[in-house]
C-alpha cells in the first residue's frame, strides 16, 4: 500500500496551515489555521474491509517540567512519548482519500464535540484531551485531528507520522471516547496493509532560522 499527501513532503517541514498552533515573535505561540492535510492511498490488497488512521508525534516529552519553560530548553536526550493528534476507525473499504480540511478546518476550543466523523467514520479522543484538562480555558474532549503544537522551547524539531491501515474487519471493537492506544490494540491482527507519510514541525525560534 502506497500514502501520499499534496499538503506537504514526506519527510518535508509542515505548513503552518495543518498545525494547531505557530510560533509568535511576542507571545511565543498563537493558534494556527488547524487544517487536516489531504491523504490519498493506493495498491489497496484484496479483503480490505476498513481502514483506521492515525497520526501521533514521537518526539513529545516524558517529563513536563521543562515545557514551555523560559529560560531553558527541553534537552534532546530526554525520553520521548508518542503523543496522538488524529485517531479515526470504520472509513469504508472502498475510500481511498481523504481531502484537505474534511475533517478539520479551524482550532475549536474545548474540542470537537461530535465524535462522528465523514464516510460514516468514527473519531477517537486525540491527546489534546488530556493536555488541557487544567486548563479552564481549553479543556474538553478533543476529537478528530488537532495539528501540530510542539513546545516551543523544545530543542528538537518533531515528526507526525500519518498511518493508514487496511482492516480484516468491517468496524472497529472500540466505542465511546476511545484512543489511539486503543485502536492499536484493537486492530492488532487485524491489519492487512499499512503506509505511512511523515512531516516534520517545530515553534522553538533557534529551529526556525
Amino acid at each position: 500500500m502506497q500514502l501520499s499527501t499534496s499538503s506537504f513532503a514526506d519527510g518535508g517541514t509542515i505548513p503552518n496551515r495543518y498545525a494547531f498552533s505557530r510560533a509568535h515573535p511576542d507571545n511565543h505561540v498563537a493558534l494556527s489555521e488547524n487544517v487536516n492535510p489531504s491523504l490519498d492511498w493506493t495498491e489497496v490488497p484484496d479483503g480490505t474491509k476498513s481502514f483506521a488512521l492515525i497520526c501521533h508525534d514521537y518526539d513529545v516529552p516524558s517529563v513536563g517540567d521543562d515545557v514551555n519553560q523560559e529560560d531553558r530548553e527541553i534537552p534532546a536526550d530526554l525520553r520521548r512519548v508518542d503523543f496522538f493528534h488524529w485517531v479515526v476507525v470504520d472509513l469504508p473499504g472502498d475510500l481511498r482519500a481523504i481531502a484537505e480540511g474534511e475533517f478539520a478546518d479551524g482550532v475549536v476550543v474545548g474540542g470537537q464535540k461530535v465524535g462522528d466523523g465523514p464516510h460514516g467514520s468514527r473519531q477517537g479522543l486525540n491527546d489534546f484531551t488530556g493536555w488541557f484538562a487544567e486548563d479552564a480555558d481549553m479543556r474538553g474532549n478533543y476529537y478528530g485531528y488537532d495539528g501540530p503544537a510542539p513546545p516551543w522551547n523544545d530543542s528538537i524539531i518533531h515528526h507526525y507520522v500519518f498511518t493508514v491501515f487496511a482492516l480484516d474487519m468491517d468496524s472497529t471493537l472500540v466505542y465511546g471516547n476511545f484512543t489511539g492506544r486503543d485502536v492499536r490494540a484493537a486492530i492488532d491482527r487485524h491489519v492487512l496493509a499499512e503506509a505511512s507519510v511523515v512531516g516534520t514541525y517545530a515553534q522553538n525560534p533557534r529551529l526556525l532560522d
